[in-house]
């Protein structure tokens, strides 16, 4: 598994789903339409989806960290 960090390139919105979908090592449509499909139930997607943009850093800052 790889780091969790909102890649530069591949991204639509903030990155969260193509961070998560590299990090469990699965396609990025895939992890999109879970994301889409868990809107459909009650809960906190959303802010839960703004919570991990704004707290996963940037895969440039990663990069440059090290």
């Amino acid at each position: 598994m790889t780091a969790l960090a909102r890649p530069t390139h591949g991204r639509v919105i903030g990155g969260v789903c193509a961070a998560l979908a590299r990090r469990f090592g699965i396609s990025v449509t895939t992890m999109r339409v879970i994301f889409l499909l868990s809107c459909l139930l009650p809960g906190p997607q959303f802010l839960l989806y703004i919570a991990l943009w704004i707290l996963l850093p940037s895969e440039e800052k990663t990069r440059t960290a090290w």
